[in-house]
C-alpha cells in the first residue's frame, strides 16, 4: 500500500466568508477520503490532512485558489497509516488560541531565522538562548539541547511565563521555537510587545529544522498531534504511545516501567488508576 501523505501548513490571513470556504473544503476533503483537521478563522487558515498523495494535492490546489492562500506552502512526512480518525473543518475564532489583543500576526510578526541559519549559529556558538514555547507535556518527548522551556500547560498560559523571566534576558539574542512554527507567530510579537529586543522565531519550527537539518543538537523526538505521537529526526513515526488513562506521552522506555498498564495506566497515573487500585 503506498504511502499516506501528512501535510501541515498554516497562515495568517484575513479570511471572510467562511462557511462557504469550509462547505468547499470539506466537500473536496470528504470526496478525497482525507481525515484530519481544517481550522479556518477570519485570522487565516491551520490545517492537518492525511491521505494518498493525489487527494492531498486536490486539496491545497482547492486552498490556494482562496485570495492571499495562493502561496500556502506546506510541511510533508510519510506514515505507513492513516493518523487521523475523522475529517474535521471547523470555523475558530483564533486558529492557534492565544487570548491577547493586538497580536495580529498577519500583519507582524517577529524576525524569522530559518532552520539552516539555526545549525550555523549552534554550529559558531553564538550566545543565544532557545526558548521551547511547547507544553510540558510535548517537551518530554523532546527538545533542542539546553534549550529554556516555558513550563507551562497550555498556550493561554505563555504571557504569564514571559512575566516570570528573568530582566536580563530583555536584551540578549532569544530564538523560540514549536513544533510547526504557528505558536511562535503570536509568542514573538507578544514577547517584544513585552520589551524583549531581540527575538528570532525559527521558521517551519521543529519539524522544518528536522527536514533541513536532521537531529543536529535535537535531543530526543518531537510530539505530534496525531495517532503517531511522536516522530524522529528522519520525520519517521517512534514507539512512543499516549498513557489511555491520563493521556501523558509515553517513550518506549517508560513503556517497560511496571506501572505501565496498557488502556489502564503509566508511571505519572499509576496512584490514580482504581483499576489498578480499588
Amino acid at each position: 500500500m503506498p504511502p499516506f501523505i501528512n501535510f501541515s501548513a498554516y497562515k495568517f490571513a484575513p479570511l471572510r466568508e467562511l462557511p462557504a470556504l469550509r462547505e468547499r473544503l470539506r466537500h473536496v476533503a470528504t470526496t478525497h477520503a482525507l481525515k484530519g483537521t481544517i481550522l479556518l478563522s477570519p485570522e487565516g487558515i491551520n490545517f492537518f490532512v492525511a491521505g494518498a498523495r493525489a487527494d492531498v494535492d486536490t486539496l491545497l490546489a482547492e486552498i490556494r485558489q482562496v485570495p492571499l492562500l495562493h502561496d500556502l506552502t506546506p510541511k510533508e512526512s510519510e506514515s505507513s497509516a492513516q493518523p487521523f480518525h475523522r475529517m474535521l473543518v471547523k470555523i475558530k475564532k483564533e486558529i492557534i488560541a492565544f487570548g491577547v489583543d493586538g497580536i495580529d500576526p498577519a500583519r507582524r510578526t517577529s524576525p524569522k531565522l530559518s532552520a539552516r541559519t539555526l545549525k550555523q549559529w549552534l554550529d559558531e556558538g553564538r550566545p543565544v538562548t532557545l526558548l521551547d514555547t511547547r507544553n510540558n507535556y510535548e517537551v518530554r518527548l523532546g527538545t533542542f539541547r539546553g534549550a529554556l522551556r516555558a513550563g507551562i500547560d497550555h498556550f493561554r498560559d505563555f504571557p504569564s511565563a514571559v512575566a516570570r523571566l528573568p530582566e536580563t534576558m530583555k536584551t540578549q539574542p532569544i530564538v523560540m521555537f514549536c513544533t510547526g512554527g504557528i505558536r511562535c507567530e503570536k509568542a514573538g510579537p507578544f514577547m517584544e510587545r513585552e520589551g524583549f529586543q531581540n527575538v528570532h522565531q525559527l521558521d517551519g519550527g521543529i519539524l522544518k529544522y528536522f527536514e533541513e537539518c536532521g537531529g543536529a543538537y535535537f535531543d530526543g523526538e518531537c510530539f505530534v498531534f496525531d495517532q503517531r505521537v511522536g516522530v524522529d529526526p528522519d520525520r519517521r513515526e517512534t514507539d512512543s504511545v499516549l498513557c489511555f488513562h491520563c493521556q501523558m506521552p509515553l517513550t518506549a522506555a517508560e513503556q517497560s516501567d511496571p506501572r505501565y498498564v496498557a488502556e489502564v495506566s503509566c508511571p505519572y497515573c499509576f496512584a490514580a488508576a482504581p483499576a489498578l487500585n480499588g
